[in-house]
């Protein structure tokens, strides 16, 4: 496959994928960025419970944004999944911590399984165009 005009993978330093995707796609002014999990630098789950989960994943989020020269107020909309409800108001709270003003829209869904285990994973959707 080639490389469309007005499309580029973004991959940060050193970023690890689970499987034949790229971190982010920069589309023209937006950016897609791929669902992010807690792991960490080498591929790991992060040790401790939904917040230590929720934190990796909002870090790793930051990581891949930075990439593109993007950060947290670029985002237009975020979707988080979760394989506990019972997790959100812990996730809830981490998440709201990266944020001032006027949050991204977002959605807050309930899977059966992540992959390698995660408890959360959350992508996003940021303009760029300013």
């Amino acid at each position: 496959m080639g490389m469309r005009e007005g499309r580029k993978a973004i991959v940060p330093a050193g970023a690890q994928t689970v499987g034949p995707y790229s971190p982010a796609i920069r589309a023209g002014d937006f950016l897609f960025v791929s669902g992010q999990i807690p792991v960490g630098e080498f591929g790991e789950l992060v040790d401790g419970g939904i917040e230590e989960q929720a934190r990796q994943c909002m870090e790793n989020l930051r990581t891949v944004l930075a990439a593109a020269g993007a950060s947290f107020p670029d985002l237009v909309k975020v979707t988080i999944y979760l394989t506990d409800m019972r997790d959100f108001p812990v996730v809830n709270r981490v998440y709201g911590s990266y944020f001032d003003l006027e949050p991204p829209a977002r959605a807050c869904i309930q899977v059966e399984a992540l992959p390698k285990g995660a408890r959360i994973e959350i992508e996003a959707i940021a303009y760029l165009g300013k």
